[in-house]
């Protein structure tokens, strides 16, 4: 197989790649905000309504 030279990189294949890790990065990121709501489930019963709130917006 031969290396690739910086002439044979088109901008087709960078959008791909920034697309492949930026959906690699939300699918982490929505596996980890399931992880804390599962921790948290039930632990914050007593708080106030607005602060659950903020926390549920932020995991969204």
């Amino acid at each position: 197989m031969n290396a690739l030279r910086p002439g044979d990189i088109t901008d087709e294949m960078i959008q791909a790649m920034d697309t492949a890790k930026r959906q690699g990065l939300q699918k982490d990121l929505r596996a980890l905000a399931a992880s804390i709501r599962a921790d948290a489930e039930g632990r914050y019963e007593s708080a106030e309504p607005g602060w659950r709130a903020g926390v549920e917006w932020t995991l969204l």
